[in-house]
C-alpha cells in the first residue's frame, strides 16, 4: 500500500507473484505495457520506491525474479521515460531496429513513443526511474525558453562509467541512499522539487536526444580556445608525467586565467581534472579489456603513481573499489564487455 509521509512525497512498494498484479502495478507507475513470463510460477515481483511530489517523479528498485520482457506498444504509448541501471544482473532493448545490453555499467532509457520489447534477466535487481512525459517536456520548454512540439525521443543507452551520464547516475545513487538514512529535515531537502528539478534538468543536459544540439546551443558557452587547446594537451599526454607549469606552456595563458578557467568550464582545477581523466581511462580499460589482470601496472601506465591514493580516489568516483571493477568485467560473458 502507498504511505503518505508528512513531507507530502509518497514511498511506494509492491510484493507480488503473478503476472496481471506486476504488470498493472508497473503500468499505475509508468503507463499501459504488455507482459510476457516464460515461467509464471517463478514470478516474484518487488518493487519499492519514492514518488516525488513536484513532478511526481518515481525513483527506487524493481526487480522480477525470473525472466520476463516488457513490451511497449507505439499506438499504446507510456507516460513516462523508464530510465533504469542494473545494481546486479542485466537487461536488453531492442528498439530503433537494435539492441542495446544493459548491466551496472550501462543504464538504459525507454521512451514512450516507440514499439519496443525489454527483456529483464531474472537475477536483474535495478534502480529505475519513471518520469512523467509532460513533467520531462515542461522543463524543456523552460530551458528552451519557448514550446515544443515534438516528443522527446531519447538515445536508449546511458554510460554510467564515464562523463556527464556517469555523473547523472552517482547523483540518482545518492538521492536513494540519501533517503533511506537521511532526518525529516534532511529527507525534506533531498526530496524537495528544487533537488527533483535538478534531476530532469541533468537528464536532459547529459543524455542525447533531439532537442540536444538546442540546449548545447542555449545553455552551454563554447570553453576558450586556450581551454580547449589545455583539454587536448591533457587527454594527449595523460600517460607521461605532467605538471601545472607543461598544461600552462600548453595554454599560453597565466596561471590564474587557467584557474578561473578551469573551474567555470570543466568544474575543478587542471591537476584535477588530469586525475580524473586517468582514473576515467583506468576505469575504460579495465572494463574493455579482458586481458587486464593488473590494477597496479594498469594505473601506472596512465601516470599513476601514488597507488594508495589511487585506490581511495577511485572509489570516491565510481562507488567502488578497482578490484571490485575487475571482477565485474571479468565475469561478463565475451562480447558482451
Amino acid at each position: 500500500m502507498p504511505v503518505i509521509s508528512e513531507q507530502g512525497y509518497r514511498d511506494i512498494q509492491a510484493a507480488l507473484s503473478d503476472m496481471d498484479g506486476a504488470r498493472d502495478w508497473m503500468a499505475s507507475i509508468c503507463g499501459p505495457h504488455g507482459l510476457r513470463v516464460t515461467r509464471p510460477e517463478r514470478l516474484k515481483f518487488h518493487q519499492s520506491g519514492t514518488v516525488l511530489r513536484s513532478m511526481s517523479t518515481t525513483v527506487g528498485y524493481v526487480e522480477y525474479g525470473t525472466d520476463v520482457t516488457v513490451a511497449v506498444n507505439g499506438d499504446s504509448p507510456l507516460n513516462c521515460y523508464s530510465v533504469s541501471l542494473p545494481v546486479i544482473g542485466q537487461q536488453e532493448l531492442a528498439a530503433q531496429g537494435k539492441l542495446w545490453v544493459s548491466d551496472q555499467d550501462r543504464g538504459l532509457i525507454v521512451s514512450p513513443q516507440e514499439s519496443q520489447d525489454l527483456d529483464i534477466a531474472g537475477n536483474c535487481r535495478k534502480i529505475h526511474l519513471a518520469i512523467p512525459r509532460s513533467a520531462l517536456q515542461q522543463v524543456l520548454q523552460a530551458m528552451l525558453q519557448r514550446p515544443v512540439d515534438a516528443p522527446i525521443v531519447f538515445q536508449p543507452d546511458m554510460d554510467a562509467v564515464t562523463g556527464d551520464q556517469a555523473a547523472w547516475w552517482r547523483m540518482v545513487k545518492f538521492l536513494i541512499s540519501e533517503m533511506e538514512r537521511a532526518g525529516p529535515q534532511l529527507a525534506q531537502f533531498y526530496l524537495s522539487s528544487e533537488f527533483e528539478l535538478t534531476l530532469l534538468k541533468g537528464l536532459l543536459l547529459s543524455q542525447p536526444h533531439n532537442y540536444s544540439e538546442q540546449l548545447a546551443s542555449k545553455s552551454a558557452p563554447t570553453p576558450p580556445h586556450y581551454l580547449t587547446r589545455a583539454r587536448q594537451f591533457i587527454h594527449d599526454n595523460a600517460r607521461e608525467p605532467l605538471t601545472l607549469e607543461d598544461i600552462e606552456r600548453a595554454a599560453g595563458v597565466s596561471r590564474f586565467k587557467l584557474f578561473e578557467g578551469f573551474k567555470q568550464h570543466f568544474g575543478c582545477a587542471p591537476m584535477g581534472y588530469v586525475r580524473k581523466y586517468r582514473l576515467e581511462c583506468v576505469r575504460r580499460e579495465i572494463l574493455e579489456d579482458g586481458s587486464v589482470r593488473n590494477i597496479s601496472s594498469a594505473a601506472m601506465s596512465w601516470g599513476i603513481s601514488h597507488l594508495g591514493r589511487f585506490s581511495t580516489e577511485y572509489k570516491a568516483l565510481f562507488g567502488e573499489s578497482p578490484s571490485d571493477t575487475l571482477k565485474r568485467a571479468a565475469s561478463k560473458p565475451a562480447g558482451k564487455r
